[in-house]
């Protein structure tokens, strides 16, 4: 069996890790911070009351069978793993006061929405989901499953089953698609957010986007009792029962190639690590404009560039007293103009957005929280760290304080006044989250899914350097738990292929 450097501890690469350990690869992992799970991060703050324990990345989980998967292909699920499904997955609060918890039933989610926006609007969502389980099932194999090859795979489904690619849709958009298929501007607004799950704009993503709405809906939305940060800490604990290693503050400052090919790794220590393939979770545009030679990276890097990075994210972490009523597991507060938040995301300049959709995750787990007390994670979508277009700096004094002071002052207008009861506040702006995630500017998902080409632009598993393979969240197939799961699985299917050649 051969050696193997896996550059990151993000569920990505943990994932891949697992796998490969489980075949019988020698795996090391390379951490660079004190802790794993990557953008799958934890906070925890320690009041009068109790200690808080917060999620700072995903904190849904779609498509659970995917994790399912990759710990039952190496060894089981363990039985401390605690799935629990949720209903509402969310409650919906439009401008106007209406409300709608989403449900994972279609024919319950139709009688909600026609109780909620009028009689019609359920049968609206009914031709929509039909659309997005077709857009699912044309996707899932050719581009979502499979390493992906450029416009070329593109072109082997047109050639191989052309009665998909309406499905699929490459000319039009995610919001031309909702407005030809629904009738009421709340429900458009609804599939529309779809798109700021890859951190697109739902102006210029793809319909194919639609599958996405499929997939909470036919999958359900779930939650990991103890918080989503134990699915980090499930894999790597997986990693080292297959044999491998996770070390931790192991930054890795170059990978090594020789006669063309990877055959290491270099430490900012100095140590040197060999290994015949490495594997690298770390955000793709660093691993080929730092890690590897600049030369092999050129047409990728020039390629690369030519996306549209993904909008970031701005997070105030609230610690709070009491328990409130009427408050979901997972809460979306739309504002009246939506269009304007894509705006000041997109815009050029990038502005924070001064009046979001607010996104509110308070989960009913005491592994969480202490009793009678509620752990907030609010977020909002924000402009990129950095400069040029859609980049905002991020580290202006004063700036994030007070933006986080706007949220609360926002969350009273919507009808969730929080400020008189918070025990404890941290604020994560996109800035904070390049530095915990080593992802640049923040970009919550590596590149944006803004134009028909997005998915093509996209790096793919294999990178130019024979025995270099990019895993995780900014790598094919995309952002996302569940994305990044199936890169995981692309991966050391790749890998194993590869290295029986």
């Amino acid at each position: 069996m051969s050696s193997v450097v896996v550059v990151g501890a993000g569920v990505g690469g943990l994932a891949a890790a697992a796998r490969l350990a489980a075949a019988g690869h020698e795996v090391t992992v390379c951490e660079a911070a004190a802790e794993v799970g990557g953008k799958l991060g934890l906070v925890e703050t320690a009041t009068a009351n109790g200690t808080f324990r917060f999620d700072t990345g995903p904190s849904l989980l779609t498509l659970p069978h995917l994790l399912l998967e990759v710990l039952d292909d190496t060894g089981g699920v363990p039985g401390d793993l605690h799935l629990t499904p949720l209903d509402p997955v969310a409650r919906y609060r439009f401008p106007d006061g209406v409300v709608l918890d989403a449900s994972s039933d279609l024919d319950e989610h139709c009688r909600r929405l026609d109780a909620s926006l009028g009689p019609g609007a359920g049968d609206d969502w009914r031709r929509f989901a039909r659309r997005a389980a077709r857009a699912w099932e044309a996707s899932r194999g050719p581009f979502l499953e499979q390493p992906l090859d450029g416009a070329r795979s593109l072109l082997r489904l047109a050639a191989r089953r052309p009665q998909d690619l309406p499905a699929v849709a490459p000319w039009t958009t995610l919001r031309r698609l909702a407005r030809t298929t629904l009738r009421d501007p709340r429900l458009r607004t609804y599939a529309e957010r779809y798109a700021t799950y890859t951190g697109s704009d739902p102006r210029r993503a793809p319909a194919a986007l639609a599958a996405v709405a499929h997939a909470e809906q036919a999958f359900g939305g779930w939650y990991v009792r103890g918080g989503l940060h134990r699915i980090a800490e499930v894999l790597a604990g997986r990693v080292v029962e297959c044999g491998g290693a996770v070390r931790l503050g192991a930054r890795v400052e170059a990978v090594e190639v020789r006669g063309g090919r990877a055959a290491g790794v270099g430490l900012d220590t100095g140590e040197r690590l060999t290994a015949d393939v490495v594997v690298a979770n770390a955000d793709a545009s660093v691993v080929l404009d730092r890690l590897l030679p600049r030369e092999a990276t050129r047409s990728a890097r020039r390629r690369l560039g030519r996306a549209t990075p993904s909008l970031s994210g701005f997070v105030v972490l609230l610690a709070v007293e009491g328990r409130t009523p009427g408050l979901a597991h997972h809460n979306v507060l739309f504002p009246a103009d939506y269009d304007a938040e894509f705006d000041a995301v997109f815009g050029a300049p990038a502005r924070p957005v001064d009046d979001p959709t607010l996104y509110v995750s308070a989960p009913d787990d005491t592994a969480v929280r202490p009793d009678g007390c509620e752990a907030w994670f609010v977020l909002v979508n924000a402009p990129r760290h950095g400069s040029g277009p859609g980049a905002l700096d991020w580290r202006r004094p004063g700036l994030a304080d007070r933006y986080a002071e706007r949220l609360l002052d926002l969350l009273a207008a919507r009808g969730l006044p929080v400020r008189d009861r918070v025990l404890a506040q941290h604020v994560l702006s996109p800035a904070d989250l390049e530095q915990r995630t080593a992802a640049p500017g923040g970009a919550i998902y590596g590149t944006s899914s803004n134009g028909a080409a997005a998915a093509f632009l996209r790096p793919a598993n294999r990178s130019p350097v024979p025995g270099v393979y990019l895993v995780g969240g900014s790598a094919h197939p995309g952002g996302g738990l569940p994305l990044v799961l199936l890169s995981a699985r692309i991966v050391a299917g790749l890998v194993e292929r590869d290295l029986r050649r």
